[in-house]
């Protein structure tokens, strides 16, 4: 892998102005009351898939994949974790983690409003590992790491049992290459057919620090563990062989951590099942950086194609680049064209902010983005086509939010759940933020601010104040604009102008769905997280 030794470009934080309150009114609010809901531990019970992935207390990027039992008991209190493993990838440890048992202690709790936390005892070097989340349902939710060890954001979806892939995935991934001693941002998307014992072909694109390398014939073997010695293998020309453990949700959702000394990727494998743009308007988010003006960025909007290889002037997007916000949709277009097999290009951008030129890969995820034009390290999804423009009033909402703020230059990881008035526009709730390097959890603090019914083309925001006099998040709330994809899932960048650039998601949540009832319904759907860690510059290897 001697060509990831390129160019460092550094990533420098710009020094912003603190604005304090970013919420409807500019000040703190005071403690909301607690939380309602009908969520309990019997919303956990099953086995589960986690995904982590963020930056640990010395600055050094990581992610986490694993699996854990829940028993399902407990009312409110503790349940109990029954069994587990996960790997863990961490250059500033010593040895790569694969196949830890999760040992006999862990449990875990939901609390009514589907916010819960799941302690898993382990021998790895992050000892115990604190997991913050909160639930749409049985089937599904999203995470952070919530302890001394680090700070970092992923999902966790219900487990179905001997699932072996078959058909035809796309799959993007990213994080850090380290071969070099030094963290860059880097990404890759891609696609891979599964033959007879796992073997595989299929096309590969990467970005190694604004360095692309496109439309990379892909082999190798894709065998699920977890396994003490991985035998996942993904093979291009440019980069040899990569190392892969792979945890399968199911058949159509596979779950990928690298396992070598080069690199920290981790991300989601979708079924293919179709290879062709889907037509019609697509909520999209991106996130990641543009080296040549050192700036962590963050973009959405809805991408509406034509159907004949054209993003037409409906297109709009919103966009935080490195704390420069713009919070009026901008007109776009650009044009998509057939590159391969399930492999498409994104180009003739005009008017659009991050970037000329993206590979694009459809999937039962959304179209899988990642930058190509040597001008930035920007990866993300477009979301399937809008089927409703609604935002339910009187719902209850998880969210979750990842990200840097450059005034501290720390990397910023949110759970929040909030309920929206039914005859209003107000929000209140309860949030979750951790933060690292030098960052500590702060847990259950209130959340209360306003809402901006999504418009017809099913744009939204929320501005909401987080904490009170005594104890706050870091910013102190957040403004956030959103976008409707179904009604019931809500991706979104961060639009307020204190400093921060993040991007995350959030979705209607339902405590009566079963697990197997809301894994049939839902179709996963990828939650872009950002490619550029708050300390990549700086960290080394030790």
């Amino acid at each position: 892998m001697s060509l990831r030794n390129r160019l460092v470009v550094p990533i420098i934080f710009a020094s912003l102005a603190v604005l304090v309150g970013c919420g409807s009114n500019g000040s703190f609010t005071t403690p909301v009351p607690p939380p309602g809901g009908s969520f309990s531990n019997s919303n956990l019970n099953g086995t589960y898939v986690f995904s982590v992935s963020g930056t640990d207390t010395t600055g050094a990027p990581y992610a986490i994949v694993g699996s854990f039992t829940a028993n399902g008991s407990g009312g409110n209190s503790q349940g109990g974790i029954t069994g587990g493993t996960l790997d863990l990838n961490d250059p500033g440890v010593p040895t790569l983690v694969s196949n830890a048992t999760i040992n006999s202690g862990s449990n875990y709790k939901v609390n009514v409003d589907g916010r819960g936390q799941a302690s898993l005892v382990t021998s790895t070097a992050f000892g115990t590992i604190t997991l913050d989340f909160v639930l749409q349902d049985s089937s599904h939710g999203l995470v952070t790491e919530f302890d001394g060890n680090g700070t970092g954001s992923g999902t966790l979806d219900v487990q179905t049992a001997g699932t072996s892939p078959v058909g035809s995935y796309a799959f993007i991934f990213f994080g850090t290459d380290v071969s070099s001693g030094v963290a860059d941002p880097f990404a890759t998307v891609g696609n891979f057919a599964v033959g007879a014992g796992g073997t595989i072909s299929g096309l590969e694109d990467f970005n190694d620090n604004s360095f692309a390398y496109t439309s990379q014939g892909l082999s190798g073997q894709v065998i699920p563990g977890p396994a003490t010695t991985p035998l996942t293998t993904l093979t291009t020309t440019q980069f040899g062989t990569q190392t892969y453990d792979v945890y399968a949700i199911d058949a159509s959702h596979l779950k990928f951590i690298e396992m070598d000394a080069s690199a920290t990727l981790s991300g989601d494998a979708y079924s293919q099942t179709s290879t062709t743009v889907p037509t019609g308007a697509l909520a999209f988010t991106i996130a990641g950086a543009f080296p040549s003006t050192t700036a962590p960025s963050a973009v959405g909007g809805f991408m509406v194609t034509d159907g004949g290889g054209n993003i037409t002037a409906a297109s709009t997007e919103d966009a935080n680049i490195g704390g420069t916000v713009s919070q009026s949709p901008v007109s776009f277009t650009a044009q998509y064209t057939a590159a391969g097999t399930g492999r498409f290009t994104l180009g003739n951008f005009a008017g659009f902010t991050a970037g000329s030129l993206y590979a694009a890969y459809p999937s039962s995820g959304g179209l899988l983005l990642l930058e190509i034009d040597n001008g930035g390290v920007m990866s993300g999804a477009a979301y399937p086509p809008q089927t409703s423009t609604s935002f339910n009033g009187s719902a209850g909402y998880g969210l979750n939010f990842s990200g840097v703020n450059l005034v501290a230059s720390v990397e910023v990881d949110d759970i929040a759940e909030f309920a929206s008035s039914s005859s209003g526009t107000t929000v209140t709730g309860i949030v979750d933020e951790n933060s690292a390097p030098g960052g500590f959890p702060n847990y259950n603090l209130p959340l209360s601010g306003t809402y901006t019914a999504p418009d017809s083309n099913g744009r939204g925001q929320i501005a909401a104040n987080a904490g009170n006099s005594s104890n706050s998040t870091i910013n102190g709330g957040f403004g956030i604009t959103f976008y409707t994809v179904d009604g019931i899932t809500f991706p979104f960048v961060e639009t307020d102008p204190n400093g921060q650039v993040a991007t995350g998601v959030f979705f209607m949540q339902d405590a009566s769905a079963s697990a197997s009832s809301a894994a049939k319904a839902r179709s996963h759907m990828f939650v872009v997280r950002p490619s550029v860690r708050p300390s990549t510059a700086r960290w080394r290897k030790k």
